[in-house]
């Protein structure tokens, strides 16, 4: 349930309300919302929970039970957007961010010459990937961590921040030392342990949705990090198994305001991962933004034809110039 508090109340007084309600061992998160503090109670389902308890606290304006089992990604814990911040950087109030640079680190000067040429674009936030889960177990699997060390310092170089996938509960310490936004992959979004060791890190954390996912399997998997400490989650629709097989993925473009509507979480369109061609990646991108989606996650490769991981769906540089400045310019027309 949540408890809506009275507009004068503060923080502290919420904290102190929580204090009075710990022998209940309930699970308790504080947001603030509409210039006032509420308070999220989650509990066990066969817990047995007396209403007129809570309405009688002081402070207390009104309660309102959850809708939805996913409780805190919903709109009914949270009605205003989150707005995510890291440095100078915010995802979600209604700019349009780009997450932009190669499907994996090969070598320090193919990252270098990345993150250069992205940066001279605008770009504030450089991707790469370090552990490659990859169909195949003969396919290059990622540098590890000295990619990861290779995409921090090429990120630090050029003023941006970085994101990469953690892949394994045992990788996240090492992943976050790098890194300022942790990434979940489609095959592990409901790889429930890792969700909840990336939820206590407390950084960033960009949850892909899962190939055979639905809409309420996706916010679920949220929820496992936003109950284990870490409110600033963004979810990313990166394309659906469906029975069509030209494209790689099929991009279902409706998660996005179908998101927006059941949750106040920041969503992020991949259209690389989606459609699988390079050709057909800016006019997914501009659906997507048409869409109202808050950000792309977008991989560029400087020469995509040497590419050791998914060349076929990079843009070169300049193709992803082109791409950005139209995206932009449908932003602003909208």
């Amino acid at each position: 349930m949540l408890l809506i508090l009275k507009p004068q109340m503060t923080k502290t007084d919420a904290n102190e309300l929580i204090a009075r309600l710990a022998w209940m061992n309930l699970k308790t998160f504080i947001t603030e919302d509409d210039n006032r503090y509420c308070i999220a109670l989650i509990h066990h389902p066969d817990q047995k929970i007396n209403l007129e308890l809570f309405s009688e606290l002081p402070g207390v304006e009104k309660i309102v039970p959850f809708k939805e089992r996913f409780k805190l990604a919903s709109r009914n814990f949270k009605r205003s957007r989150t707005i995510i911040e890291i440095g100078p950087v915010k995802i979600g109030d209604g700019s349009l961010t780009f997450m932009a640079g190669p499907c994996s680190i090969e070598t320090e000067q193919q990252v270098y010459q990345t993150a250069q040429a992205l940066a001279s674009q605008g770009v504030k936030i450089l991707r790469g990937g370090a552990f490659k889960p990859r169909t195949s177990p003969y396919d290059f699997q990622g540098l590890g961590e000295t990619g990861l060390d290779y995409l921090s310092k090429a990120a630090k170089a050029h003023n941006m921040l970085c994101i990469s996938e953690v892949m394994d509960t045992k990788e996240v310490e090492i992943v976050a030392k790098y890194v300022d936004i942790l990434q979940i992959g489609a095959r592990n979004m409901q790889n429930f342990s890792l969700l909840k060791a990336v939820g206590e890190i407390k950084k960033p954390v960009l949850l892909k949705r899962g190939m055979h996912a639905t809409y309420h399997d996706f916010l679920l998997a949220a929820e496992y990090i936003l109950t284990a400490g870490t409110m600033e989650v963004m979810l990313c629709e990166r394309g659906i198994r469906t029975f069509e097989g030209y494209t790689r993925n099929t991009l279902d473009l409706s998660a996005v305001p179908v998101l927006q509507e059941l949750s106040h979480l920041p969503v992020i369109v991949d259209p690389s991962h989606a459609v699988g061609m390079s050709r057909f990646v800016p006019k997914l991108a501009y659906a997507a933004v048409a869409c109202g989606a808050d950000g792309l996650l977008v991989e560029v490769h400087p020469e995509p034809n040497k590419a050791l991981c998914d060349g076929q769906q990079s843009l070169t540089p300049d193709e992803f110039a082109k791409m950005a400045k139209k995206c932009m310019q449908l932003r602003e027309i909208l």
